[in-house]
């Protein structure tokens, strides 16, 4: 069956404008031509469910692409799926996903504010349905910078912290990723074993592990480099109160497995 655009369109539930942006991307093979008309087929048509499928997996154009090229295999495809979809902590409840402007309005700051974060790699949003949307984890940090502005740090000097830490932070993470793709992905890949549960598995394990290395290390050098501060520069006081606090617990209790 062929279609001009506009019924294309209509059947697949997507704009004309879409249609074209997708052509443009190279997401959708050339229409036929009689003329002056472009034709459509159930083949534009069957791509176009393809792509509202994986968009709705989280995936975003760029890997869409890749997918459809078929650069891709199926055990990348689930890992992808693995990385962009699944929450970092696991729930018996299905987790609350905001827009930027709802995400706003619960920290009850201005959407321009979180907008610029978004701009500087402040804020990273994850991916539902496509779209950049928030969780309970975005308004807990939102809320951890408010409290800091609160105790009278400047606006500016925050958001350069902030962006140091972006910065730093992305280099372990394209290590770490690295490392991930060598020794597990790629090894398994060499020895003829991988398999898209195997892969999922493992990024599994190892994601939580990482980021409990990352805060645990970061968490005790910010802890010892305050120590060392006060210890050079306070006064008698000063001293004697870190000192208090050193004593106390400063770090969450150690979940043990039984």
């Amino acid at each position: 069956m062929e279609y001009r655009v506009e019924a294309l369109a209509a059947e697949a539930g997507v704009s004309v404008d879409t249609i074209r942006f997708y052509q443009a991307r190279a997401l959708l093979p050339p229409p036929r031509r009689a003329g002056r008309v472009a034709l459509y087929d159930d083949e534009h048509l069957e791509r176009l469910t393809q792509i509202k499928d994986l968009q709705q997996r989280g995936f975003s154009l760029g890997v869409i692409g890749r997918l459809l090229r078929g650069d891709l295999d199926a055990a990348d495809e689930a890992l992808l799926e693995a990385v962009v979809v699944e929450s970092e902590v696991a729930s018996d409840e299905p987790e609350e996903f905001l827009t930027l402007a709802e995400l706003a309005t619960r920290a009850g700051v201005p959407s321009v504010l979180l907008e610029a974060l978004e701009r500087e790699g402040v804020l990273v949003p994850r991916r539902q349905h496509g779209d950049a949307r928030y969780t309970e984890a975005d308004l807990v940090a939102l809320r951890a910078g408010l409290t800091l502005l609160e105790y009278g740090l400047p606006l500016g000097d925050v958001l350069e912290l902030a962006r140091v830490h972006q910065r730093a932070a992305r280099e372990v993470a394209e290590q770490a990723v690295t490392l991930f793709d060598r020794h597990v992905r790629q090894a398994r890949r060499d020895r003829g074993t991988e398999s898209a549960a195997e892969l999922v598995e493992a990024f599994h394990a190892l994601l939580p592990a990482t980021v409990s290395l990352v805060a645990h290390n970061f968490r005790r050098i910010l802890l010892a480099v305050a120590q060392e501060h006060i210890e050079a520069d306070g006064d008698d006081a000063e001293r004697a109160a870190v000192r208090f606090e050193a004593l106390q617990r400063l770090e969450p209790p150690i979940a043990v497995r039984e």
